[in-house]
Parts: structure tokens; sequence; C-alpha cells
């Protein structure tokens, strides 16, 4: 049975390898080491209850301790796509910005986007505004004050005006 279990467990560590070679997620990758481990096990003669034992609390730790650096580390050049872009970037208020009526519209990166206000100030068309975060396809935007900051509107004018 011992060395039927070596050939089993050496079966999943190739399986498992396999998997993470073709889809590339650091998924099974940590599924290879405690199966790699259970073989060990499994030649030095450990019952099959610690053999799977091994097999789940190892590939448990690799997990949690390599995956978080594994992510860090793969692809330190990401380059930002279509939405990360528009991070911090300005744009001109196409329609004013007034979450209470759900409308609003800024003009940024050659687009007409949806918008809302940050800090929920009526933000009036004509007005440059900080493009802050994305939430789905709507832009969340803040005023940019006459410093070049982004701010709170003060002593701005309310919609319709």
């Amino acid at each position: 049975m011992t060395h039927f279990m070596v050939w089993i467990w050496l079966a999943v560590t190739a399986l498992a390898a396999f998997l993470e070679m073709a889809t590339m997620a650091l998924v099974s990758v940590w599924c290879a080491v405690g199966a790699l481990t259970a073989v060990f096990a499994a030649y030095f003669g450990a019952s099959l209850q610690a053999q799977l034992l091994l097999f789940v609390g190892v590939s448990i730790v690799v997990a949690a301790v390599a995956r978080p650096l594994a992510k860090k580390y793969a692809d330190p050049h990401k380059i930002p796509t279509n939405a990360d872009r528009l991070l911090g970037m300005e744009g001109l208020v196409t329609e004013t910005v007034n979450n209470g009526q759900s409308t609003g519209a800024v003009y940024a990166d050659g687009k007409t986007w949806t918008a809302r206000s940050a800090d929920g100030e009526i933000i009036p068309k004509g007005e440059t505004v900080e493009i802050q975060r994305m939430e789905g396809v709507k832009l969340i935007v803040q005023a940019v004050t006459q410093s070049g900051t982004a701010g709170p509107v003060v002593g701005r004018a309310q919609a319709g005006q």
C-alpha cells in the first residue's frame, strides 16, 4: 500500500503542476507542493490520515505565506488599463453633478462619463473636477479648488444656477 500511495501522490503532484502551467492562476501550485510533501510521507510509511493531513496542511500554509508574495512580485509592471488611467486625472463637468437627483456628467480622456460627487456636494456645469475613483461605469469626482487641488466645494452655486 505504501508504494501505491507514493504513485498516487506523484500523480496528484503532476496533475496539480500541469493545471498550474495551463492556467497560470497561482491556485494549484500550492496543491502540488502539498502533494509532494505527501509523496515523502507515503514513502517513509506514514498513515493515509497523516498523508492527507500533510497534503492539506502544507497546501494551506504554503498558499497563505507565498501567494501574497507571488502576487506582489509576479508582475510589478502593471500597465493601467482603461479606467485605471483616469484616476487622479482632471475633467470638465458637462452636466451638473447632483447626487440627490442622480445627474451629472464629466468629460475626461476624450469621453463623457456619468459622474457623482465624492463628498455629496453639487458641482455645477463648467467646473473642473479631479477623478477620485470609479464605481462601475461612474466616475466619483471632487471639485478642484482655485489652488488647483481637489477639495470641498465652498461657496458654489446650487444646481440650476
